[in-house]
């Protein structure tokens, strides 16, 4: 039994180095092909110092409590944007009916400042129809790796914008409202979450808490749930397992938004890619192609998964839609009244396990609400991994978008009052 041990521990060991080897490998040739030579030795490997805590596993996201070197965070910076998180993404492409911005820039020395140190890639603010700043990474940081077209990986914001795809999946008839009760779809049957009312998946307060729980070791007994398909996540977790739903209390998890998603897209079926081009295009007019996710298992098991890649301008284009919507009192402006009028209080830990910058009072629709210190605003708020923010002000027309590489409460840190709350509280 030990030598058998050996045997698969070793197997294991080596296989995921040969997985490391294979990722530099990619990442030396992506060097390479940008130009980024300085960066190579002769015989094509990198002269890089990058610290990885698991480099047999190549650590799919910058541990939170970590403080990388800049040759680290270039590393990860390929990861995320350039290889495409493990290429489980399909693209999107744009039509020639992109929305243009008008600019009015401003100096803002605080930010720029942030961006020297910090993780922050990019940041926008918007406000009042123009775009008021629009600041890079410096070249000396990590700008000499990004332009308008570099991707962003979303993270949870996609969750948020899973919640605008489905104001649209209402508007067109294809889902009843928010208080529709989910109990005609197939694959979840058998589970705590049959038959509840869909506004429950969008505030996260399903009753799920005793199976998953994200702040306490990612996932809970879930394991990798955001690597299986639905109907696979229901056979291994809640059906027939005696499972039963707690009370309605707010519990952050990513596998709701995942049902969220692949239940509007059961509920649109094959008009799916229509209805995606209808909202991204005609809709927000994106200049880019959107890359958007799933898992490498069957459509009709539920396959869909919320993380989107985008570009910082059309991240922008999202938001000003939202916003349009909201102030128009278009249908999908009434579903963003509605969500908004329904939001929950968090009331988690009082908010300690959540990151700084999501740290607000209320959930509602898959945002972040409730923002301290901008008491009476309707602020609808975008948050995900690595200090990715987006907030909008929708009644007072300003927007920040903020993407970001890694955060934490150390080194990492970025003014929270001074990058986002600030700007949406003052203006510019």
């Amino acid at each position: 039994m030990k030598k058998i041990l050996v045997i698969l521990t070793f197997s294991l060991f080596a296989s995921s180095n040969l997985f490391a080897e294979s990722l530099n490998w990619f990442f030396n040739k992506w060097l390479s092909e940008n130009g980024h030579h300085q960066y190579l030795n002769e015989q094509g490997s990198n002269n890089l110092n990058i610290k990885i805590k698991n480099k047999a596993l190549s650590a799919t996201n910058i541990a939170y409590h970590s403080n990388p070197n800049r040759d680290t965070l270039i590393y990860y910076l390929w990861k995320y944007s350039y290889r495409d998180r493990g290429a489980h993404l399909k693209e999107f492409k744009p039509t020639n009916n992109s929305y243009d911005f008008k600019f009015n820039l401003i100096e803002d020395k605080f930010i720029k400042k942030q961006m020297k140190t910090k993780g922050i890639l990019s940041y926008l603010y918007y406000q009042d129809d123009e775009v008021l700043i629009d600041e890079f990474s410096p070249k000396e940081r990590l700008g000499e790796f990004l332009n308008n077209e570099t991707k962003f990986y979303s993270m949870s914001m996609g969750k948020s914008v899973t919640s605008y795809l489905v104001g649209h999946a209402i508007c067109d008839g294809y889902i009843d409202g928010v208080d529709a009760r989910v109990n005609d779809w197939p694959v979840i049957k058998d589970s705590l979450y049959h038959d509840q009312k869909l506004i429950n998946f969008l505030n996260m307060n399903t009753g799920d808490q005793k199976y998953i729980d994200e702040f306490e070791d990612g996932t809970s007994a879930l394991g990798a749930y955001e690597d299986r398909d639905i109907e696979s996540t229901m056979r291994l977790h809640f059906r027939n397992k005696n499972t039963k739903k707690s009370k309605d209390i707010y519990n952050y998890n990513g596998f709701v938004t995942q049902l969220i998603l692949n239940y509007m897209k059961f509920k649109i079926g094959e008009d799916y890619d229509k209805f995606y081009s209808k909202v991204f295009n005609d809709k927000i007019k994106i200049k880019n192609s959107i890359r958007y996710g799933y898992t490498s298992f069957q459509e009709k098991n539920g396959n869909g998964h919320p993380n989107i890649m985008a570009t910082r301008f059309d991240y922008l284009r999202i938001a000003k839609a939202i916003m349009d919507d909201y102030q128009n009192d278009t249908c999908v402006g009434k579903y963003l009244k509605e969500i908004h009028k329904k939001r929950i209080p968090k009331k988690y830990n009082e908010n300690k396990n959540e990151p700084e910058f999501n740290r607000t009072k209320s959930y509602g629709g898959q945002f972040h609400m409730d923002y301290p210190g901008l008491k009476n605003r309707i602020v609808f708020g975008m948050g995900g991994y690595g200090g990715q923010a987006i907030l909008i002000d929708v009644e007072n027309s300003r927007i920040v978008v903020l993407n970001s590489l890694h955060y934490n409460n150390g080194k990492y840190k970025y003014s929270i009052k001074k990058l986002l709350l600030d700007p949406i509280k003052k203006g510019k």
